[in-house]
């Protein structure tokens, strides 16, 4: 679990569930969940966004020049201890 204790899977259906169609992407070590925000997004549909968001380990805003807005939201991955890293026949 990451350090703020929520997923992205969760922080994604929060997204969803205020009507912001949602991308989530894997890596290695973090998910990215991002949405598209239309410009007609009301004050607080925002609030809210950025209430979800704010869970997360990192987030912010891409604006272009365009007029278009992505929010994302990154929750790091659980990444194993140094103990841990070589497996159990590695360990002493």
């Amino acid at each position: 679990m990451p350090a703020s204790g929520v997923s992205a899977a969760a922080l994604a259906a929060r997204l969803s569930a205020l009507g912001l169609p949602v991308r989530m992407e894997e890596h290695d070590l973090h998910t990215t969940v991002e949405v598209e925000v239309p410009e007609s997004l009301d004050a607080e549909l925002w609030r809210e966004a950025l209430e979800v968001v704010a869970d997360a380990d990192r987030f912010g805003l891409l604006a272009t020049s365009l007029n278009d807005r992505t929010l994302w939201a990154v929750v790091r991955k659980v990444v194993p201890t140094t103990g841990d890293v070589g497996g159990p026949s590695h360990q002493r």
